[in-house]
């Protein structure tokens, strides 16, 4: 597992380039603040839910939540599922809003 800080990630997004970017938090936490991630929650990761992902497996895809520990956890996960290039982004959207 790789892992990109949300200065980084912002810096990739800012140039416009396109991304595989997923967002591991619950629906709510989604709803009340993102960046433009596809909403695939944890839980749906920890019971191999991933039809959404499933053709990212030989893509890099960058993994965010709240603080970085859940996205750390999806990566390892969909890294046992075969994903090859999986990015956590440190921090998350705490560290993000710390920032932006």
């Amino acid at each position: 597992m790789q892992t990109i800080t949300v200065e980084a990630l912002k810096e990739i997004l800012d140039a416009g380039e396109k991304i595989n970017l997923v967002d591991v938090r619950e629906p709510h936490e989604h709803t009340e603040f993102n960046i433009g991630g596809l909403l695939l929650p944890l839980g749906n990761v920890q019971s191999m839910q991933i039809d959404e992902i499933e053709d990212l497996k030989n893509q890099k895809v960058y993994f965010y939540c709240r603080s970085g520990n859940r996205s750390g956890q999806a990566c390892l996960l969909l890294e046992t599922m075969g994903f090859t290039d999986v990015v956590n982004v440190t921090g998350g959207m705490l560290a993000w809003r710390e920032k932006f």
